[in-house]
C-alpha cells in the first residue's frame, strides 16, 4: 500500500478546526502536525479543503441479493464513496430476507468482491429465528434489526414473545424501525373507504403512516429494552414527540438507547409532497415542519445521536406509479454530506457538530474499531470536501443503479473533491478510482 501526504488542509476533528497536514502509510494514518515534510508516494495539495473523517453511515438499503434490478453493492458504495461516505451498514430486508447466519456471510462475500466502501449488514429477526439471531458475533456485525412496523421486504416481527425474547437475549445492538402496524393498517383502510386506493395521493402518506403510529411503537421499544436493559438504537426518528423518549444528560458511550435522524426526515416536510409527489414516499412519513424542526433541534442538543440516510433506492418506474402502488424509500447516500454542508453553509448547525453526528458518534455508537475520527494509528477514511464550490446534481452525475434523486437539479454550496476508504485515494473530482475493495467493519465489543 502507498503513502500519501495531504498538505495543508483545513482539519475537521474532535470538535475543533485547525490547519495541517496528515501523513498516510499503509492504509493508516500515521501522522497529524502542522507540517510534515516526508517523502510520499502520492502528495495531496488540500490548500482551501476541510478534511473530515468519512461519514459512517448506520443505515442503507443496497438491495443485493435479489431486488439487484433496483440497486447492487457495487454501484451503490461507489454512489456512497462519491458522496463521502466510506463505511455503511446494510439492513436485512434483502431477498431472501438476512434471517440466517449462512444468508448473512453469503452478503458478507458479496461485499468482499464487490464493495468500494467499508461495510457491515445487520443480522435479520423474524418471528420464527431466535436460534439465529443469537449466533450473531458483536465483534464483526453491526447489529441485529427487527422491523416492529411492516417496511419493503415484509419482515414485521410482531409476536409479543418473540419481541420479549430478543430484547431480553441478544448478544449485541438491536436497531429497530418503530411503526405501529395496527394504526396504520387501520389508517389506511379508513383513506380507501373515503377516496378509493385509486383516489390516494403521496400528500396522504403522513396522515396514513402518522405520528402517532411512531410514537406507540417507539416507545414499546424503549419500554422493553428499559425492561431487559438492552442495547437499542431506534432508526430514522421522524416526529418531534418521539424525540422526548429519549436522554441527553449522559455521555453518549454510557447510553443503553439511542436514536438516529435521517437526512430526509431533516431537509423534507409535508408540503414538499406537492412537487415531489412519490419521490419522497419514505417508511416512516417525511411529516410536518414542526417535526422536521423538533428533529432537528434534537439531533442539536443530543436527544438523537447520529444522522444516516436510509438510502432505499427503487426503479423511477417504481416510483412513478400512483400512490398506492409506489414503493416507500429513495437513494440519498452520494448526497447527504452536501445537504448536511447546505444545512452548515445556512448556520444551522456547526461543521464540528454535523462531523461529530456523522462520524464520532457513529463509530463510539456501535464501537466501530479505529474509523470515525481522524487520529494517529486509525484508518484513513478522509473526505477533503470544497465548501465554496457549487456543485449541482443531474442525471449524468448519480451513480446510484437507480439514475434518480430527490436532489434532481438542486444546486449544493459544497463540493466532494477526494474520498479516502482505507488509506486508498477512491473518488477524485468527480471520477471512482478502482483501487480494490474496502474492509469489513470491526468492533470493539
Amino acid at each position: 500500500m502507498s503513502s500519501i501526504l495531504i498538505k495543508s488542509a483545513q482539519i475537521v476533528n474532535e470538535g475543533k478546526t485547525f490547519l495541517g497536514d496528515v501523513y498516510i502509510s499503509n492504509g493508516r494514518i500515521e501522522m497529524i502536525a502542522e507540517e510534515i515534510n516526508h517523502a510520499a508516494d502520492q502528495t495531496i495539495d488540500a490548500q482551501g479543503l476541510n478534511l473530515l473523517p468519512g461519514l459512517i453511515d448506520d443505515q442503507v438499503h443496497f438491495r443485493e441479493p435479489g431486488l439487484t434490478y433496483k440497486a447492487d453493492i457495487w454501484h451503490e458504495s461507489r454512489a456512497a464513496v462519491a458522496g463521502g461516505t466510506t463505511s455503511f451498514m446494510e439492513m436485512p430486508n434483502t431477498v431472501p430476507n438476512t434471517l440466517t447466519q449462512k444468508l448473512l456471510q453469503d452478503k458478507y462475500d458479496i461485499a468482499a468482491e464487490k464493495s468500494l466502501a467499508n461495510y457491515s449488514f445487520f443480522m435479520g429477526a423474524a418471528n420464527d429465528n431466535l436460534d439465529e439471531v443469537l449466533k450473531t458475533n458483536p465483534r464483526d456485525v453491526c447489529g441485529i434489526k427487527i422491523f416492529m412496523g411492516s417496511s419493503t421486504g415484509n419482515m414485521l416481527v410482531d409476536n409479543e414473545a418473540t419481541l420479549e425474547k430478543i430484547f431480553a437475549e441478544a448478544p449485541t445492538l438491536i436497531a429497530v424501525h418503530c411503526e405501529d402496524e395496527e394504526t396504520v393498517r387501520r389508517n389506511l383502510q379508513a383513506f380507501k373507504e373515503k377516496y378509493g386506493e385509486e383516489g390516494l395521493q403521496p400528500f396522504m402518506h403522513p396522515l396514513i403512516r402518522t405520528a402517532e403510529a411512531c410514537y406507540l411503537s417507539s416507545s414499546k421499544a424503549v419500554e422493553l429494552a428499559k425492561k431487559h436493559d438492552t442495547r437499542l438504537h431506534i432508526l430514522h426518528i421522524s416526529t418531534a414527540a418521539e424525540t422526548a423518549l429519549f436522554i441527553n444528560s449522559i455521555p453518549l458511550k454510557e447510553k443503553k438507547i439511542t436514536a438516529e435522524a435521517c437526512v430526509h426526515h431533516l431537509w423534507f416536510s409535508d408540503a414538499d409532497y406537492a412537487e415531489k409527489g412519490n419521490f419522497i414516499k419514505w417508511n416512516p412519513a417525511v411529516k410536518t415542519a414542526a417535526d422536521r424542526d423538533g428533529v432537528f433541534q434534537a439531533l442539536l442538543d443530543g436527544h438523537i445521536d447520529v444522522i444516516a440516510t436510509d438510502h432505499a433506492p427503487h426503479t423511477f418506474e417504481e416510483k412513478s406509479q400512483p400512490y398506492a402502488q409506489a414503493p416507500s424509500g429513495g437513494p440519498l447516500v452520494q448526497h447527504a454530506l452536501q445537504a448536511l454542508l447546505d444545512f452548515v453553509k445556512q448556520g444551522k448547525i456547526t461543521l464540528e457538530q454535523m462531523v461529530q453526528k456523522t462520524a464520532h458518534n457513529t463509530a463510539e455508537l456501535f464501537q466501530v474499531e479505529s474509523r470515525g475520527f481522524i487520529r494517529e494509528g486509525y484508518w484513513a477514511d478522509l473526505v477533503l470536501v470544497d465548501l465554496n464550490r457549487p456543485y449541482t446534481v443531474s442525471k449524468d452525475n448519480i451513480l446510484s443503479k437507480c439514475g434518480w434523486s430527490p436532489f434532481e437539479n438542486h444546486t449544493f454550496s459544497s463540493t466532494i473533491v477526494h474520498t479516502l476508504v482505507s488509506g486508498n485515494v477512491a473518488y477524485t473530482d468527480g471520477k471512482i478510482i478502482e483501487v480494490g475493495t474496502g474492509h469489513r467493519l470491526l468492533f470493539n465489543r
